[in-house]
Order: C-alpha cells, then sequence, then structure tokens
C-alpha cells in the first residue's frame, strides 16, 4: 500500500512541476514554432526607445518595479527590463519563489506587460507603468 502512495505522489509531483516549468503565456505571438520543431522567440525591439544603462539581474536592487517575465530564445527568463539585454536576465524562479511580476507578451504588433500570465488579464502597453503581481 505504501508503495502505490509512493508512486501516485511521485506521479503527481511530476505533473506539477512540468506545469510550472512548463510555464508560458498562451497567446504570446512573440513565440512561434517552426515545421522543422524549432522555436522563434522575438524580444521587444530596442530601436527607438530610450534606454539606460543596463541593470543586471545579479543586482537585487534592480527589480524595482517587478521582475519582467520574458520569453527568450534560452526560454522563461526574469528580466530587469522589458528588452532583454544581455546581462538584464537570470533564469526564472517562477513557481519556486514568490516574487513582483509582470510578463512581457505580443499579440499583434503590439508589446504588451500583463500582471498575470494571461492576456485577457489587464495587460497594458509596455509604454505604461504596469501593475505588477506576486506570484
Amino acid at each position: 500500500m505504501n508503495t502505490v502512495k509512493r508512486v501516485i505522489t511521485s506521479v503527481l509531483l511530476a505533473v506539477v512541476w512540468t506545469g510550472v516549468a512548463a510555464q508560458f503565456v498562451k497567446g504570446n505571438e512573440a513565440v512561434k514554432s517552426k515545421a522543422d520543431g524549432t522555436k522563434s522567440v522575438d524580444t521587444p525591439p530596442t530601436v527607438g526607445a530610450l534606454l539606460a544603462k543596463p541593470c543586471p539581474a545579479a543586482n537585487p536592487g534592480c527589480s524595482g518595479g517587478g521582475w519582467k517575465m520574458v520569453e527568450t530564445r534560452e526560454g522563461l527568463m526574469e528580466c530587469t527590463e522589458v528588452y532583454a539585454r544581455p546581462s538584464t536576465c537570470r533564469a526564472s524562479t517562477y513557481g519556486s519563489e514568490k516574487r513582483s511580476r509582470v510578463w512581457v507578451v505580443k499579440t499583434g504588433s503590439e508589446w504588451k506587460q500583463c500582471p498575470y500570465p494571461d492576456l485577457a488579464k489587464g495587460c497594458v502597453s509596455i509604454k505604461s507603468l504596469p501593475t505588477p503581481a506576486v506570484q
């Protein structure tokens, strides 16, 4: 009986962990699957943006307005800015640590920030001030 309980617990934990590790925003047009099985990922363009000096993700004071959750070629990352420039992102802790977060997504030709990984819940332009949510 204990063996059955352990097997069931292991399976449930694996399902939960897979869901956490595979977190994404459904409908995010920045991520496209190609016919060969690879994916292409866009990040917000820096052309025409007024950019300050990059604030490294390793600096704990750099996430002032909440971590920006951005899909990159390396996967889901926590970034100090929506542009995901080199050194401004780190591996995602979503699902293992609660932090103030906003999700950076693309719908059509517009880039938005959403308080949750859901396009239907309060998304605003990346040029607006977002409302991060602790998740």
